[in-house]
């Protein structure tokens, strides 16, 4: 678990994991595609035309519409770099980044995480009546990120917070910044967020285009891996979803990444669950192609050899008689030791 320490800890800790081999100069955070990351990293192209306008004004700071056309992303020296071709209304629409890259994390928002931007994780979770925000099956959230921009002259923020599996964490706003000139640059977390609206091409409104492909300019992020709390011991994957929300965060647009389904925006958060909408709504940064995508969930009882809801003597001998062997691995490290003897040891007893 990522907790208040750790992440503390990680903002004096200099990042040396690198889960995607990059090679050449990191990406620049200013909202432009680098060659850094093409084409091997394409990892998403929108297929939907936009329910929240087209934007067609051409300027790096004010846009008419939101659209999420394509994602890019790289690791390079220990930092995740994102890249969403597309643009951001600046009328305060909100772009919502959730990062899955560990065990445990959120498979539905609740409503006890960490208060950032008027609310905006709680304003999108449980309400108290056991709805909240819910994605993918296999998608659980352990990092967010937003951003939005507006006001005369248009000027840019971004907030961020842990999603811890139990809730609460730690949430921060991060920074002002203004699009196409000056990204948000947060010395404290090592995150940068930047924003260039001048996109015209990608998908356009109803009845026009509905591929993203090809779209250069948009919203560009990065963020340490150990901020992120990425542990490549339990997940080396690192999934992604997007999408354009309101500026109350309070009513999803159908633009997400990876791409939804044919429908129309889909409103309300908390009466949205990805999970009944057909495909998966995130992207796969891959490090691992054999890591299944679904996490294998641990039987409850572990050390409970037989399936009898009782651990006694019959699984104790069935771990010794594994000695050695993944036959009595208790823990996922595919072999049977001291540690897989002492958890069912612990666990002696009826299966609680």
């Amino acid at each position: 678990m990522l907790t208040r320490i750790s992440i503390v800890a990680a903002l004096t800790v200099v990042p040396c994991a690198l889960v995607s081999s990059a090679f050449g100069q990191a990406p620049v955070v200013d909202g432009t595609l680098d060659a850094i990351y093409v084409p091997a990293n394409d990892l998403a192209v929108q297929a939907l035309t936009t329910g929240f306008g087209n934007s067609t004004l051409g300027l790096v700071d004010v846009a008419n519409g939101s659209e999420l056309d394509g994602l890019h992303a790289v690791v390079n020296g220990g930092v995740l770099y994102l890249f969403f071709g597309g643009n951001l209304e600046s009328n305060f629409n909100k772009m919502e980044v959730f990062i899955d890259c560990r065990s445990g994390g959120q498979n539905r928002l609740p409503g006890n995480n960490p208060d950032v931007d008027f609310n905006a994780l709680n304003r999108m979770g449980d309400d108290g009546s056991g709805n909240g925000l819910t994605f993918d099956t296999c998608f659980s959230a352990d990092f967010y990120l937003t951003t939005t921009c507006g006001g005369t002259p248009v000027a840019m923020y971004a907030n961020l917070a842990q999603l811890l599996t139990e809730g609460g964490g730690i949430g921060s706003y991060i920074g002002t910044g203004t699009p196409g000139s000056v990204p948000i640059d947060n010395v404290k977390y090592g995150v940068k967020v930047a924003i260039n609206n001048s996109n015209i091409a990608g998908v356009d409104g109803d009845g026009g285009n509905a591929s993203g492909a090809g779209v250069t300019t948009g919203i560009e992020m990065s963020i340490p891996l150990i901020l992120l709390g990425y542990d490549a011991t339990t997940q080396k994957n690192i999934k992604i979803c997007a999408a354009i929300n309101g500026g109350g965060h309070d009513y999803l647009s159908n633009q997400f990444l990876a791409p939804l389904a044919p429908m129309g925006n889909l409103g309300e958060p908390r009466s949205v669950n990805l999970s009944t909408v057909e495909g998966n709504q995130y992207a796969v940064l891959v490090v691992d192609a054999n890591e299944p995508d679904c996490p294998v969930v641990p039987p409850a009882c572990p050390p409970d050899f037989n399936g009898d809801q009782l651990i006694d003597g019959s699984d104790l001998a069935a771990l010794l008689s594994g000695w050695g062997t993944a036959a009595g691995d208790t823990n996922g490290d595919q072999t049977t030791d001291g540690s897989d003897l002492a958890t069912l040891l612990s666990a002696w007893g009826p299966c609680v």
